[in-house]
């Protein structure tokens, strides 16, 4: 019994310090958001906006010079529009609001 405790403390150990790290937790929620919105971009999007936002296949915006507030990509997204298909029964609005706030983030500041 004393070798399992032994073998026990270091992890209760580094899950102590992993509870108690110095990374605030908003901006780990708001990395977690970009790199699902990345993810989700990528499987969804870049197909026709190309990774980078700029690919414009089948009349695709140049989403990085996109004018539209965060509201209006939502609906886009959740409604589609011209040859983009509606995202609103594929994506929950969670994955939506990550697709977006990553495509903001591609904008040019």
């Amino acid at each position: 019994m004393a070798l399992n405790m032994r073998r026990m403390i270091p992890y209760g150990v580094g899950v102590l310090l992993l509870a108690c790290g110095s990374a605030s937790p908003t901006n780990d929620r708001m990395e977690a958001d970009r790199s699902s919105g990345r993810s989700l971009f990528n499987l969804n999007c870049a197909l026709c906006h190309g990774r980078d936002g700029k690919l414009g296949l089948n009349g695709a915006k140049d989403l990085t010079v996109s004018m539209l507030t965060k509201e209006e990509m939502i609906a886009t997204v959740e409604q589609g529009r011209g040859a983009m298909m509606p995202y609103r029964d594929i994506l929950t609005s969670k994955e939506i609001d990550a697709v977006v706030t990553y495509v903001r983030s591609l904008q040019k500041k």
